[in-house]
Order: C-alpha cells, then structure tokens, then sequence
C-alpha cells in the first residue's frame, strides 16, 4: 500500500488553507499547489492546471486530490477552462489512483426559484452560464467516478463566509466596507434568508468525506448556518464591531448601470436569483452520516472572519 500524499490544489485560498489545516492535524503528508504563490510550511509546486503535463506532475504520488481552485468570476473564462482542468485533473489521478475530492458551488440548481429548502436531488436546469458551466464539470467527474477510471467525490457548498474569505459577496458588501467604518451594500432583498457555508468547516468537511470511504460516487452538500437575513449580517457586524451603521440597498437599475463599468458586478447579474428569493440549502444528508461533526455557529465564525481581517 503506497503511503498517502494529500495533494491540496488552490491550497491559498479560503477553503484551500482550511483543507490544508484539517490535514495536518490529521498528520496527513500535504503538498500545496498554486499558479503563482507559495504555502509556508510545506511542500508548494506551481503549476498552471489548464496545462495537461504541469498538472500530471504536480499530482505525481498523490493519493488525495482536492481540487479548491478558483477561476477570475467571469463567465467566458469557466468555459473555456473549467472543463479542461477537470479533464487534466481526472487524467492525473488516473495515472496516480488517486482519490479525487472535489469542492463544489450550487450554481446548477436551477431553474429559479429552487425549492426551498434545496437538496443533492434538486433539478438541474441552471439559468445562469456560470450554472451550466458547473453542471459540465459535476457531471464530467461523476462520470469518471462510475466508468471506473476514478473514485471521487464532491462536495457542494453555500456562499463562504471566514477568514481569508476575500472574493466572498458578504466580505466585499459588508465586512470590508464595515472595518473602514462604511455604510454596508446590499443588492437584494433585507429579509430574504440565506445559507452560508464557513470556510473551515468546509475544509474540515471535505477531509471527513475524502477519509470515509462510503462517500466516494455521490455528491454532499456541505454544512451551513441556519438560515440569514442581510438585517442579521448587519447587526452581527455592527455587535462585533461596536458600530451603528445602516444597510444601503442598491436599486437594480443603478447596478445594471454599474455593470457596464465594472465587470465583477455585470458578471454578477445573472446570479441575483439567488438574493431575490429564498436560498437555502440543506445538510440533512451530511449531518446524517457524520452526527458528531461539529458546525460552525454564524456568529462565531463572523467574529473569526472579522478577527482574520483585522489581523
């Protein structure tokens, strides 16, 4: 039996330094791989994944593959290269047997507006392009799973919210405006509740599914705070800070303007369905077979991600 090398791929990011951490509490072998930058304290490869010889030889003697990258959020880009690292990815494994964990998103559900709350089983007609995108790359590592070239599995997570947590919605309308003491954004509805997913339970998450091996050939959602409305982001933040600043709604119409200067927000656009309506996702099946995890209050963690940025 090959001694176990636990491959973390984005391993600088959000849920990448949490998947990292969990390990190595674990006493788990890691290797970092990044494109550019470097993981203090273990081995680091750079590697470019959309290159099928790089990607082969960052993941040369993994057991484990996680794969917590993630792509600039422009729609153009996830097609053209999400399905090409995937392909790689998978091919790597292959040539290693290794096991693959992948790190999911929910934007395949669909159409909108999802049942609530929304399970592994909703239907998958996604409305967005990012959607379909994630459909393609989910499906394409299922079907690797199940012709036998693989084992994997994936799982799924809500919004992130946490330490390192830069390139989440809730870091960039409230956290960082609310710690230079500005009025916090909202571009949706104030009581519409939402589900979020705290990064390092969902590092921890993805560790406990890649160490169990029932989970291999299904998809998890990962676990999540109860349901949040933007009035109780707002007064969490404004409790941990020992602040009194008020939410500022945008008007779509002043956003649809915004988006033809600003790309990040005209990419966002057509993921607004999930800020409209209900959006909440269920762990039942998570929980259910991994009762003694322990999941992240919402209000513990914010004073975490809070703390992290502060730092």
């Amino acid at each position: 039996m090959k001694e176990e090398l636990h491959v973390v791929l984005g391993a600088t990011g959000a849920v990448g330094r949490s998947v990292v951490e969990a390990l190595q509490l674990r006493g788990h072998v890691v290797r970092a791989v990044e494109r550019s930058k470097r993981f203090r304290g273990i081995e680091t490869i750079h590697a470019d994944l959309n290159d099928e010889k790089q990607t082969i030889q960052a993941l040369k003697g993994a057991s484990h593959v996680y794969v917590c990258i993630g792509l600039p959020y422009n729609a153009a880009i996830w097609e053209e290269q999400w399905p090409r690292i995937i392909q790689n990815v998978i091919q790597a494994c292959e040539q290693n047997k290794a096991r693959l964990i992948f790190l999911d998103n929910v934007y395949m559900y669909g159409p909108s507006p999802l049942v609530v709350p929304f399970t592994e089983k909703h239907e998958r007609n996604p409305d967005s392009k990012k959607g379909k995108t994630r459909k393609l790359i989910a499906e394409m590592v299922m079907e690797a799973h199940h012709a036998g070239r693989i084992e994997a599995v994936i799982g799924r997570s809500a919004d992130f919210y946490g330490p390192y947590a830069v390139n989440s919605l809730l870091y960039t309308t409230f956290v960082a405006r609310m710690l230079e003491n500005k009025s916090p954004q909202a571009i949706g509805g104030m009581d519409v509740p939402h589900t979020y997913s705290y990064t390092k339970d969902v590092g921890k998450a993805l560790v406990t599914l890649s160490l169990s091996p029932t989970t291999y050939g299904q998809e998890w959602h990962l676990p999540v705070s109860h349901p949040i409305t933007v009035k109780d982001i707002v007064t969490e933040l404004n409790d941990i800070l020992g602040t009194n600043l008020n939410v500022t709604l945008i008007p779509r119409t002043v956003l649809k303007i915004m988006g033809l200067f600003v790309p990040i927000i005209k990419e966002s656009n057509e993921m607004l369905y999930q800020i409209d309506t209900p959006y909440i996702m269920s762990d039942e099946k998570f929980r259910r077979q991994f009762p003694n995890f322990e999941v992240t209050r919402f209000d513990v963690g914010m004073r975490e991600m809070v703390r992290s940025f502060q730092a």
